[in-house]
């Protein structure tokens, strides 16, 4: 045994004790609780966690759960006029629903929403958003007073904010749950194979959704992104009680919804300036200028997103080399625009022509400076090391990623005023941060 000699070595001793017999209460009294045991690991030596039988450093255990029954034994489509009382009437028992969308951003120039799928008291409703004479306007209204349970809704209430005019009451987002627990996998598809197992395909996942009518195959996969949201929530809210988290995600899940509110960016006259335009001069700018509005201006005709015209790089490339002194000969002759190629090489040219022919002094002027911005201080930009020194030793002390306490810009406002901790985070954030040293030097 170990004589203490100073008091002050007192007080860690005794914390391992009462943590080992807790510990082991619970185990002689059947009680054993993984949890709590991962949870104090990291404060007890070697020894005592081989003794408990647990390693702070293996993986998490996976907690499993099922739903009422592995997929739902039918669903509700409601695509003809009249019928979407069905699903009005359902939503007035309930004061929750899960909800999912499935939009057509991967296949038309403007995105629209083409699917909602809802869980409603154990029935599940596909709306097809994209059916003539289909008035939807009652389902927001009745949807604006119910709590929504989803998955990665950032996506989503942009889109029915900016095409809709939706905004959510409350929701439970099961991703921003993942991610405050630290878990590395937070796809929905991840998550329900790690929980329920069960495989999601991933053909839906990039799925033409506006393509009618929809087949079976894909209607099983939309019922199935709702399908075991509630379940999901459920496990995920009992570990999220356990680490005392369960605030943050209000938090989190609040920010979400103002954040959708502000929908999607508008267009501006300053949008093709992408990628390592900032290089270019006095050929390549207008260049870029035409061939990018080139893009635009065939995606909106043949109605396709522009990546699916071409890729940035190719935007890029061509400007660079007019910048070089190539001919537009010369630049086309490098140009493959795939199966469409036929289709859109003469406008290119044209648009390739007009930019050798514009005035680079006739380019929208790049936006001034905002007043109320500044470069850091050399001072500041040392603050801002030692506060993401603190940010990241907390968040690792958390295991959670360390820009869901504070991301990089968040780090540069608070280096240079710090007094506005509150202003700039959430209060969970803020409350992990408040007592930091690199906040309280000047």
């Amino acid at each position: 045994m170990v004589r203490l000699t100073r008091a002050r070595n007192a007080w860690p001793c005794a914390l391992i004790l009462i943590l080992l017999f807790s510990a082991l209460a619970l185990r002689r009294s059947g009680g054993y609780d993984l949890l709590f045991v991962e949870m104090i690991s990291r404060f007890l030596p070697s020894t005592v966690r081989r003794l408990l039988g647990v390693d702070s450093t293996a993986p998490r255990p996976v907690s499993r759960a099922a739903p009422p029954s592995a997929r739902p034994e039918s669903f509700t489509l409601i695509d003809q006029p009249g019928a979407l009382t069905a699903l009005l009437t359902a939503l007035d028992r309930v004061d929750e629903v899960s909800l999912d969308t499935e939009a057509d951003n991967m296949y038309h120039y403007k995105v629209r929403v083409c699917l909602l799928q809802f869980l409603v008291d154990g029935e599940v409703f596909l709306v097809d958003a994209l059916a003539p004479g289909l008035d939807l306007e009652p389902l927001w209204k009745r949807l604006a007073e119910i709590h929504l349970v989803m998955h990665g809704s950032d996506f989503d209430l942009r889109l029915l904010h900016d095409r809709c005019g939706f905004r959510a009451k409350s929701i439970f987002d099961t991703m921003l749950a993942a991610q405050l627990l630290g878990r590395q996998r937070i796809g929905l598809a991840a998550l329900l194979e790690e929980h329920f197992d069960v495989q999601l395909d991933k053909d839906g996942q990039k799925a033409n959704w506006s393509r009618r009518p929809i087949t079976p195959k894909l209607l099983d996969y939309a019922c199935l992104d709702v399908w075991y949201l509630p379940a999901l929530r459920d496990l995920l809210t009992r570990e999220l009680a356990a680490l005392d988290r369960l605030d943050w995600l209000d938090q989190q899940c609040t920010a979400q919804i103002e954040a959708g509110t502000s929908g999607f960016a508008p267009a501006t006259e300053h949008d093709w300036r992408i990628g390592r335009s900032e290089r270019l001069r006095a050929r390549g700018l207008p260049v870029l200028h035409a061939v990018w509005h080139w893009r635009e201006t065939s995606a909106e005709r043949i109605d396709t997103p522009p990546f699916k015209v071409c890729n940035n790089d190719l935007l890029l490339d061509i400007a660079y080399a007019a910048e070089d002194g190539q001919t537009e000969e010369a630049i086309l002759a490098q140009v493959n625009l795939g199966k469409r190629h036929d289709r859109l090489i003469g406008s290119l040219s044209a648009a390739l022509r007009a930019g050798f022919e514009r005035d680079p002094e006739t380019l929208p002027r790049r936006p001034g400076r905002d007043t109320n911005r500044r470069s850091l201080t050399q001072t500041e930009l040392a603050r801002l090391d030692r506060i993401k020194e603190d940010r990241d030793r907390i968040a690792a002390t958390l295991a959670i990623e360390a820009t869901l306490i504070a991301n990089r810009a968040q780090l540069a406002q608070l280096a240079h005023a710090p007094a506005a901790l509150d202003d700039v985070l959430l209060p969970w954030q803020a409350t992990l941060l408040r007592s930091i040293p690199s906040l309280q030097s000047n």
